[in-house]
């Protein structure tokens, strides 16, 4: 039996992490799959989508009047042209610093996770709710929630490159700490803004952080044999 303690003392903390979030997110998707496939809004998407909500008034949301402003900005970056902007300048300047691999890692991941987006709301094909008014422009599918999904992807695939080249454990964790901010900022707003069931929020985040980390893992060793990431980096120290 000494061959399996000497197997994890191989495997690095943010390996196991990564392999753990990505079997965690898997699971999740799929229990709240069976949730959006039920004929009638779960209790438990109700519950809070209406606590978002003023009693008995489902058009007005709480809070201050600035609130529904606010929320909207908050919703925005997880639109698609922010995002794509926020993947474009990161690509531009690994290609200008010659790191072409870790530019290509970018593409795919998000480029990957916005197809991915795309085949599970056909899959599923649920309407947007209808419990409350909605406070955003909406045309697509409810399920999973394409914000919520394609923050996660991008905002955590942004988060992890960084978080490698950062000089202190600190600064890593303030860059990780900024990204996995920005995707519950996104994914809570499309739920304030009622335009989500929470459960389409909690399966996008699933699936998003998921393939993030997917991507991660496959990537990690791509773009250390192709030199983009030195072996010697302090996230591995």
């Amino acid at each position: 039996m000494p061959f399996f303690p000497d197997f994890l003392k191989r495997i690095e903390f943010s390996v196991l992490l990564a392999a753990m979030i990505i079997a965690g997110g898997a699971y999740g998707f799929v229990e709240l799959t069976e949730i959006a496939r039920e004929t009638t809004p779960h209790t438990f998407d109700t519950r809070i989508l209406l606590a978002f909500r003023t009693p008995d008034q489902p058009d007005n949301p709480i809070g201050p009047f600035w609130m529904e402003e606010a929320v909207r900005d908050m919703t925005s970056l997880g639109s698609a042209a922010v995002l794509i902007f926020f993947t474009a300048v990161v690509i531009f300047y690994l290609i200008i610093v010659r790191k072409p691999a870790a530019a290509l890692f970018v593409f795919v991941s998000v480029a990957g996770g916005q197809l991915l987006s795309s085949v599970l709301k056909l899959g599923v094909d649920r309407p947007r709710p209808e419990l409350v008014s909605h406070l955003a422009d909406v045309h697509t599918l409810s399920f999973p929630s394409g914000h919520a999904m394609m923050s996660a992807v991008t905002y955590l695939t942004l988060g992890a490159l960084l978080a490698r080249i950062m000089p202190s454990t600190a600064l890593r964790i303030y860059v990780l700490g900024v990204a996995v901010l920005a995707t519950f900022l996104v994914g809570g707003s499309r739920v304030y803004l009622g335009v989500h069931w929470p459960s389409d929020v909690l399966a996008g985040w699933c699936a998003g952080a998921a393939w993030a980390m997917l991507c991660w893992l496959i990537a990690r060793l791509m773009l250390r044999r192709a030199g983009d990431i030195d072996n010697s980096t302090p996230a591995d120290t």
